[in-house]
C-alpha cells in the first residue's frame, strides 16, 4: 500500500504586477504516491514549472493546500521550507544548475554540507554516486569542462546523493541530444524502480513514456490523466 506523498487541493498561484493579473495555476487538485513516477506534460506557460516550484518547495500557493508526506505546507515560511526540503527532495533542471567555481566531486558533496554529514561519510557518498552515474572519473574536473550529457550525470548525481524521498526534474533531457537523452531517462527510471518518486515536467512524448502516468495542464488546470503501463524503453 503506497501513501500519498503529495496532495495539492485547489491550488491557486497568481501573479500581480502593477499592470496585470496572471493565474498560473487554477484550483489544481493532484496527487502522487510514494514510489510514483508521474510527468506534467502542456504548452509553454500553462503553470508545469509554477506547479514543480510549488511541490519542491521553492514557492508558496496563493491559496489552497499542499501537503507533502502528510504535513501542510501550503503557508511555510522560507525557513520552514528549507527545512522540509533538506533531504526530502532532490533537483534536476534542464539548464544543469552546476555552480562553475566547483569542481564535480563539490558540486555532489554541496547538499551533504547543508545535511551537516561528516567529512568522511561525504567523501564516501559522492564516490559511490559518482561511480554510479559513470562520472567518477571527472570528479576533480570543473563544469565547463564536462560535455552536457556529462553535466546532466553530474545533476542528477548532487540530486539523489542524499538519497530523497522525491525528485523533481524540470526538462531533464531539453538540452540534451537523443542519446545522452536515453541515459538521463534510463537513470532516472532506474532510481524509481528502487523507490524514489519522481516528478517530471517535459515537453518530450519519448520521456513521458517512461512515468506511470501522465498528467495534461492547460490554462494553470489539469484537464487530462492518463495512466500508462510502462515498457522498457531501449
Amino acid at each position: 500500500m503506497h501513501f500519498i506523498m503529495i496532495k495539492t487541493v485547489k491550488l491557486t498561484k497568481l501573479f500581480r504586477t502593477e499592470e496585470v493579473e496572471t493565474l498560473a495555476l487554477n484550483a489544481v487538485n493532484f496527487e502522487v504516491k510514494q514510489g510514483e513516477f508521474a510527468a506534467i506534460m502542456g504548452p509553454s506557460g500553462c503553470g508545469k514549472s509554477t506547479l514543480l516550484n510549488i511541490i519542491g518547495l521553492l514557492d508558496n500557493p496563493t491559496s489552497g493546500s499542499y501537503f507533502f508526506d502528510g504535513t501542510d505546507v501550503a503557508d511555510f515560511k522560507e525557513s520552514q521550507r528549507t527545512g522540509m526540503r533538506k533531504g526530502n527532495i532532490g533537483f534536476v533542471f534542464q539548464s544543469f544548475n552546476l555552480i562553475d567555481e566547483l569542481n564535480v566531486f563539490e558540486n555532489v558533496e554541496l547538499p551533504l554540507l547543508y545535511l551537516k554529514i561528516s567529512t568522511r561519510d561525504r567523501k564516501e557518498m559522492v564516490n559511490k554516486v559518482l561511480e554510479r552515474m559513470n562520472i567518477g572519473h571527472r570528479a576533480k574536473h570543473f563544469p565547463q569542462q564536462l560535455s552536457g550529457g556529462q553535466q546532466q550525470r553530474v545533476a542528477i548525481a548532487r540530486a539523489v546523493v542524499a538519497n530523497p524521498k522525491l525528485i523533481l526534474a524540470d526538462e531533464p533531457t531539453g538540452n540534451l541530444d537523443s542519446k545522452n537523452g536515453l541515459d538521463v531517462m534510463n537513470l532516472l527510471s532506474e532510481l524509481n524502480r528502487e523507490g524514489t518518486t519522481i516528478v517530471m515536467v517535459t515537453h518530450s512524448m519519448r520521456d513521458a513514456a517512461y512515468a506511470h502516468r501522465v498528467i495534461n495542464l492547460f490554462d494553470g488546470q489539469i484537464i487530462t490523466e492518463n495512466a500508462q503501463v510502462v515498457e522498457e524503453v531501449l
